[in-house]
């Protein structure tokens, strides 16, 4: 067994196996996904940053950061960022590219059970995390937990696209074209084969919208980008 294979994530999502995946990714991730997105993940990154609104002085968790390319975005308001991820590579990664930012800070954390206080953040934020989460739900209750109430919640995840047509096409592209896209990007192909698994298995918006109102969320809301790759869900906790 190779090392890729012996790190490649499954649904079982495995916390160490997605971790030991996406230590492995991360210094091609941020390229393969503008080749993969078609320069989309910028636009989706932006999105984000409008929904959350992050104002100088508050206080944001970016859970599941990554490189951190978000955080950075969500940074340049003023506000201060916590870039929290679970793979170490990742934190590694987002610390050459952002550690100059003063209002920056990263820490490695499991969004089943965050290493911070309740009531500490003015907003929180995931995108393209959750799926990858081995309790979903339980992530969503520990963001619930950690906001203020009266606080903002943004999730962007891969989602379904409502139109059949379409989504036949996006679904043919995951499973056919993105883990060449991969293979030629220079990044570990597994990766992006979990990735096309990841998305079919994971539930449509209106499922997603519900879990989010399970764990006490309210002005529980959602919009399709690109039609439907994408899906941006926002929320409040109640003041």
């Amino acid at each position: 067994m190779t090392p890729d294979e012996a790190n490649r994530a499954d649904l079982h999502k495995d916390p160490a196996r997605v971790s030991g995946m996406f230590d492995q990714v991360a210094a091609g991730y941020d390229r393969t996904n503008v080749v993969m997105t078609f320069g989309n993940d910028a636009l989706w990154r932006a999105a984000t940053t409008r929904a959350v609104a992050p104002k100088r002085g508050e206080r944001i968790l970016d859970l599941g950061a990554g490189t951190a390319s978000s955080s950075a975005s969500l940074a340049g308001s003023g506000a201060e960022v916590v870039a929290a991820d679970f793979s170490p590579g990742m934190l590694a990664e987002a610390r050459r590219r952002h550690g100059h930012r003063s209002n920056l800070r990263f820490v490695q954390a499991d969004a089943t059970a965050l290493p911070f206080e309740d009531d500490e953040f003015d907003a929180v934020t995931m995108s393209y995390a959750l799926r990858n989460v081995q309790d979903p739900k339980k992530a969503i209750a520990e963001l619930f937990r950690v906001t203020k109430p009266g606080g903002r919640m943004v999730i962007n995840e891969f989602s379904t696209p409502p139109n059949p047509l379409f989504r036949g096409l996006y679904r043919f592209y995951n499973a056919q074209v993105l883990p060449r896209v991969a293979r030629v990007a220079g990044t570990n192909a597994d990766a992006y084969d979990y990735l096309n698994e990841s998305i079919a298995d994971w539930p449509d918006q209106r499922t997603l919208a519900s879990w989010i109102r399970d764990a006490g969320w309210t002005s529980v809301e959602y919009r399709n980008l690109s039609f439907g790759i994408v899906a941006l869900h926002r929320a409040r906790k109640p003041a």
